[in-house]
């Protein structure tokens, strides 16, 4: 994805609703976004598919409801 260029640490996460999901740490190797553990309900980091992404302009914009976010990664 073009767009992965793009994204940049401590950029927000929005859901397609436009709900915080959380804030981008980095993006790593495997192709997917580093949340930020700080920004973490519990503490951990969490990881969102680049293929999740549909679309960065001043916060990567997903094509997911927050909802489903952690739950489809379980």
């Amino acid at each position: 994805m073009a767009e992965s260029d793009r994204i940049q640490a401590h950029m927000q996460v929005l859901d397609q609703r436009g709900n915080h999901v959380g804030t981008v740490d980095r993006v790593d190797e495997a192709g997917e976004i580093r949340l930020a553990r700080s920004d973490s309900p519990d503490g951990l980091h969490h990881y969102i598919p680049l293929d999740w992404v549909e679309a960065v302009d001043e916060a990567v914009r997903l094509n997911r409801v927050s909802s489903s976010v952690l739950r489809d990664r379980d």
